[in-house]
C-alpha cells in the first residue's frame, strides 16, 4: 500500500475564501481512495493540528502532496506556520537531524541531514498569474517557471528534508479566467500519469 498524505495550504482571508483548495483537496482524496493499493491521510492547516501527530504523517507518508494558493509569490502565512511549527517538531525526530555540515569542514554538505529518504512529494499551487506570465518573453516572470522562480525555496526546503519531487502541477489565470472543470480534468490526467499509468519510482 502507498501511503498518501495531502496537505491543504489554503485558508480564508481577505477575498480569499479557500474554496479551490477545499475542492482540490476533496478531489485528491477521493481519487486514491479510488484506487487499490493506497492509504490517504489528510491535514488542513487552517484547522486544528498537533505538530506531533503531523510529524508522524510526514513520517508515516510515503508520498507528501501539498496544495496551496500563491499570495504575494509565497505561501500563504498560515501554511508558512504550519511548516515552521511542524518542521521544527520533527529536528531529530524523523524530519531533520541537522543542516548535514560537521564542525570539521563546515563549509561543504549543507542540507544533507534530512531523514525523510526514500520518499517522494507533490506541489500543486493555484494563481491569478495566467501561465504566460511564467512563459513569455517581457512578461513578469521574466521566463522562469513557477518551480525555478517563485517556489525555488520551497523545493529546496524539501530536500533539506530527504524528501524527492515527483512533477508539480501548476493551476493558472483561477481569479479572472477561471475554468474549473478543464482544470480538473487536466489535474486528474496528472494523477493517473503519475500514480496509475506508471509505477511511482520508491
Amino acid at each position: 500500500m502507498k501511503k498518501i498524505f495531502i496537505i491543504n495550504g489554503g485558508q480564508s482571508f481577505a477575498h480569499s475564501g479557500g474554496q479551490f483548495n477545499e475542492t482540490l483537496t476533496a478531489a485528491t482524496e477521493t481519487f486514491f481512495k479510488d484506487q487499490p493499493g493506497f492509504e490517504v491521510k489528510t491535514t488542513h492547516v487552517s484547522e486544528n493540528y498537533n505538530p506531533k501527530e503531523e510529524v508522524e504523517k510526514y513520517k508515516w507518508a510515503d508520498i507528501v502532496i501539498y496544495h496551496t494558493p500563491i499570495w504575494w509569490f509565497q505561501l500563504p502565512h498560515g501554511f508558512k506556520k504550519y511548516i515552521d511549527v511542524v518542521f521544527t517538531e520533527g529536528h531529530n525526530n524523523g524530519i531533520y537531524r541537522s543542516d548535514g555540515r560537521s564542525s570539521q569542514n563546515p563549509a561543504i554538505n549543507y542540507g544533507t541531514g534530512g531523514l525523510l529518504h526514500g520518499r517522494q512529494y507533490m506541489l500543486t499551487t493555484s494563481w491569478n498569474a495566467p501561465k504566460e506570465a511564467f512563459t513569455l518573453p517581457n512578461e513578469f516572470f521574466m521566463e522562469t517557471s513557477v518551480d525555478n522562480g517563485p517556489l525555488f525555496g520551497f523545493h529546496r526546503m524539501n530536500a533539506f528534508t530527504g524528501m524527492t519531487p515527483l512533477e508539480s502541477f501548476h493551476f493558472h489565470d483561477v481569479e479572472k479566467n477561471a475554468d474549473i472543470k478543464r482544470d480538473m480534468i487536466a489535474y486528474t490526467q496528472h494523477l493517473e500519469k503519475l500514480f496509475v499509468s506508471t509505477e511511482v519510482v520508491s
